[in-house]
């Protein structure tokens, strides 16, 4: 799948887990909309646990994405952002880390 890379950058991260490095690699790219579901899923299989995931999003929806398991929503769905939160918190994600783009 064609990805667009748009920025890599590198940051301390003041809410780090035990478990997450303290200086972050961050990763913005683009890809084309019908390859969202695709890439997506790809990720779900691809993160590690504890404590990471993923999202974009287009003009319309928003994906979330955790190891095994995919939340697509469309924005400004609250209710089905707050389902994609709970479940990140119950993989230990600390609070302010659970701060996707809607």
């Amino acid at each position: 799948m064609p990805l667009v890379v748009r920025k890599i950058s590198r940051y301390a991260v003041a809410s780090a887990t035990p478990s997450q490095a303290a200086v972050w690699s961050v990763l913005e790219f683009g890809v084309e909309d019908e390859g969202a579901e695709v890439l997506a899923e790809t990720l779900a299989g691809a993160l590690d646990q504890p404590g990471w995931y993923a999202d974009f999003h287009d003009a319309r929806e928003v994906f979330v994405v955790f190891p095994g398991r995919v939340f697509r929503y469309e924005r400004g769905d609250t209710a089905a952002r707050a389902e994609a939160q709970e479940f990140g918190r119950g993989l230990g994600i600390p609070e302010g880390q659970l701060d996707w783009t809607d």
